[in-house]
């Protein structure tokens, strides 16, 4: 897929609560913000990708709700890295001929609709092959990321202390965005004296929710040329799913081992090349675990990795989340795939704020995962070049 698509329009919503707008609304909102960012209009659009944040029968209905006249729709939802799916997916489509212009929408309020996303145990739908085995155990969460942490520090020595540097990290970076929902700069003692939310992890190792959303526009190159506006394109990609593996269970690695090396191989380029990285953060074990996985650093050196401000840009060898991620900045739908996205297109356009914008940032990374770390989720890793 290297060079068959660009992102050309990017929205992040500002609202972090928005207890008087429709969810079909803010999907609105954010994809006019997307297609105004591209110079385009809804009139452009021919492909339309969307997950299960959507309302109602997805596509059918965001597709009639926006009066779009598409003739590509994708619906693949494999939870919060399913917008970074989408982008790999409407490059497939566009080098396919199946549209030329394509619309991704993430929206959601957990927020106001008071949902106690981390720690309260959600019945699935009991045709689900796993939930008979799996609900019996009350599962949140919280407790499924708590326990590769648990696994991580027992098989390599893994600390809070280290695991609270990735939190200090974001929120240097969130003090600089007036939209974050924490902007105060915190310490690793701050976080390791934090209440436990799921033993080993602490209130400020948990992200935050909120409602908001974000769009993105992936179109032809030629395409996204003639927009008068910094091309960013799609180098490479890859997915993978993992599961409980017949039993075969190994919590102390994610499904980014699959599909970061698909992505690097596809782009030609090593982590070594990377200049700045969006990594999901629902909790800080899922940064530390990905970066592992995605090359970053070896195996059960993540610890080290992530200490001393090794991840706040300007300081250290690899900026991350310079919006202030879903750790500190927001977490819309409780799903972060699509604002990894947003943030490294920023980056690459050299729009970031002054304070965090890497100097020459010509290639990063945006890196999502959906479902849990604990049981069974989807990967997903792009490679982004500024042309």
């Amino acid at each position: 897929m290297r060079g068959a698509a660009c992102i050309v329009g990017a929205y992040e919503h500002p609202t972090r609560k928005a207890p008087d707008t429709s969810l079909a609304q803010l999907h609105a909102e954010v994809a006019l913000g997307a297609l105004a960012d591209a110079g385009l209009t809804l009139r452009d659009v021919d492909g339309y990708f969307c997950a299960g944040d959507a309302p109602g029968l997805g596509p059918l209905s965001m597709v009639d709700y926006l009066n779009l006249r598409v003739r590509h729709v994708d619906s693949t939802d494999v939870g919060g890295s399913s917008y970074l799916l989408h982008v790999s997916h409407a490059a497939q489509a566009i080098a396919a001929g199946k549209c030329d212009i394509a619309l991704i929408t993430l929206a959601g309020r957990p927020r106001s609709e008071g949902v106690a996303t981390g720690t309260t145990a959600r019945a699935g739908n009991p045709a689900q092959p796993d939930v008979q085995w799996e609900y019996p155990y009350g599962p949140t969460i919280a407790n499924m990321y708590a326990m590769c942490a648990t696994r991580h520090m027992h098989e390599f020595g893994t600390t809070s202390e280290q695991l609270a540097w990735i939190k200090v990290a974001a929120s240097h970076h969130a003090q600089h965005n007036p939209h974050a929902m924490l902007r105060d700069v915190v310490t690793v003692e701050d976080v390791v004296n934090s209440p436990l939310v799921a033993a080993p992890l602490h209130r400020l190792d948990c992200c935050v929710i909120s409602d908001g959303g974000g769009a993105l526009v992936v179109a032809r190159p030629e395409i996204a040329r003639s927009l008068k506006r910094p091309v960013v394109m799609l180098r490479g990609a890859g997915e993978a799913v993992k599961g409980q593996m017949g039993g075969d269970v190994d919590l102390t690695f994610t499904g980014a081992r699959w599909s970061g090396p698909r992505a690097f191989a596809e782009a030609g380029v090593t982590p070594a090349d990377i200049r700045y990285a969006s990594i999901y953060d629902s909790f800080t074990i899922t940064v530390l675990m990905q970066l592992e996985d995605l090359g970053f650093c070896e195996k059960g050196q993540g610890g080290r990795f992530v200490a001393d401000g090794n991840l706040i840009s300007g300081v250290g060898r690899l900026p991350f989340n310079t919006d202030g991620g879903g750790l500190c900045n927001n977490h819309p739908s409780n799903r972060g795939g699509m604002t990894k996205v947003i943030e490294a297109v920023r980056q690459l356009r050299g729009e970031a704020h002054p304070a965090v914008q890497v100097k020459d940032c010509a290639l990063a990374l945006a890196h999502g995962t959906g479902g849990s770390l604990g049981t069974r989720h989807g990967s997903a890793t792009l490679i982004l070049e500024r042309m």
